[in-house]
């Protein structure tokens, strides 16, 4: 019964989303309550979210001072260098601005933090997008497939889980998968290729008289109506060049004290919400001494956090109904128990192939070390080395990192201002392309060893 309804239950969360009958804020908190009552928590429920609620607030923390730092970076002009930069490379040419895209937030995306890789790579591209008329969406896509496939290098966690889960070296775990994690690299460069060729299209079609070749010629395009835009924290300040917040005599105090922060980050020796929350006090005494402006600062990015915090801490319903009622377990162990004994020796498939539902509906924790090491137990009954089945249980991460439950990716629709259903109508099959690819090419280089 619990398998059934925690199946249902993803089944009308996700439709309700992609058919825009519910934001999914309040798909968030409506559906899971609703089933949760049905699975029998009754009041339990409560304690169920709280708990799980608990476990969200560091992340919450982190959304809210990094939305606001980067936020007061955009304010003060840090990125605009390198959005000019971005344009000069690209000659207002759509496809290799979506090009563009991927190959930053690949390289962004080495820092191991997908929230970071996001707010760096919107704060960046999406001055661009707007100012050309380029859907938000496409750059959500290809900014999510880039570090989703990253995600799997040793600092990013997922490969880190799965070598602890089975007491493996990272290391030996990771590094075969280096030839399939680039040729996965490779299908999102062709797919953000083929993003930009139909956007390029579709503009054309659009505005045929501000073209010249492929380069669009954006000051013949109609005027921006910025009264229609979302308010997000990367939109509408970062189009006017002439705005009073910029502070062109601090630029290189503003890129030490990010830089500072980056390498705080990768070093890991304060917790990530502390190091944002000094990095906002600092910048904003720094940047606005007035009292005035500060609250003016602080108001001005309140909208956005609201959204971004919102979000993940609706999330909580979700992630507390799946785990407090026993769903997860049930529709885990349901899986593992309808496949076949004779199916053993592939089991490294299809650990692989149940990697990509898996870690979509659930934690990467609750997969890595709840369900891993059942299947990892199976498979050593006949032979199968569990480095194969940790590396296999590593390629559904392109899709995992689309998965509502994990707080980046709402932070990344949020900051560009696109709907989730809309994000994962464009993302989702390519995802699951990805990791299959990246499955198969594991398979062919003999990092993972199946049948």
């Amino acid at each position: 019964m619990l398998v059934l309804l925690g199946f249902i239950m993803i089944a009308v969360f996700m439709t309700l989303i992609m058919t825009k009958k519910l934001t999914p804020v309040l798909a968030l908190i409506i559906v899971p309550t609703v089933f949760g009552l049905f699975a029998g928590a009754g009041l339990g429920i409560g304690d169920m979210v709280m708990t799980s609620m608990k476990s969200m607030t560091s992340t919450a923390a982190l959304l809210m001072f990094a939305i606001m730092y980067f936020g007061l970076m955009i304010d003060v002009g840090l990125f605009d260098r390198l959005v000019d930069f971005i344009q000069r490379i690209s000659g207002n040419d759509p496809m290799k601005i979506v090009v563009g895209t991927a190959v930053l937030a690949a390289a962004v995306s080495l820092d191991g933090d997908g929230s970071t890789t996001f707010i760096l790579t919107t704060a960046a591209l999406l001055p661009i997008y707007r100012r050309l008329r380029m859907s938000p969406v496409v750059l959500t896509v290809v900014a999510a497939m880039a570090n989703a496939t990253m995600n799997i290098i040793p600092w990013g966690g997922p490969t880190a889980r799965a070598a602890t889960a089975l007491h493996l070296s990272v290391t030996d775990v990771f590094v075969p998968l280096v030839p399939a994690m680039a040729v996965t690299m490779l299908c999102v460069f062709a797919f953000s290729w083929h993003l930009g060729i139909l956007e390029r299209r579709r503009l054309k079609a659009a505005y045929p008289d501000a073209w010249s070749g492929n380069l669009l010629d954006d000051s013949r395009l109609p005027a921006l109506d910025l009264v229609d835009e979302r308010d997000t924290v990367m939109a509408d300040n970062a189009l006017d060049p002439n705005r009073s917040t910029l502070r062109p005599k601090l630029f290189w105090f503003n890129l030490l004290l990010t830089l500072a922060i980056m390498v705080l980050l990768v070093v890991d020796v304060l917790p990530l919400p502390y190091i944002f929350m000094v990095g906002v006090a600092v910048a904003i005494v720094v940047n606005f001494p007035s009292p005035k402006e500060q609250l003016e600062r602080v108001t001005e990015h309140g909208r956005s956090i609201v959204a971004v915090v919102g979000m993940v801490m609706a999330a909580a319903v979700l992630t507390g109904v799946l785990s407090g009622t026993g769903m997860v377990d049930a529709m885990a162990h349901w899986l593992v128990d309808v496949i076949p004994t004779e199916w053993g020796p592939h089991l490294p498939l299809i650990t692989g192939l149940l990697s990509i539902p898996l870690t979509f509906l659930m934690s990467n924790d609750a997969f890595y070390f709840g369900i891993l090491p059942i299947l990892a137990q199976t498979a050593s009954q006949f032979g199968v080395d569990p480095a194969s089945m940790a590396r296999a249980s590593l390629t559904g991460q392109p899709f995992h990192l689309q998965s509502p439950l994990v707080p980046a990716i709402l932070l990344l629709v949020s900051l560009a201002g696109v709907e989730l259903g809309d994000h994962h109508k464009k993302v989702l099959w390519r995802c699951v392309v990805l990791s299959l690819v990246m499955l198969g090419v594991a398979i062919l280089t003999g990092a993972i060893v199946t049948g």
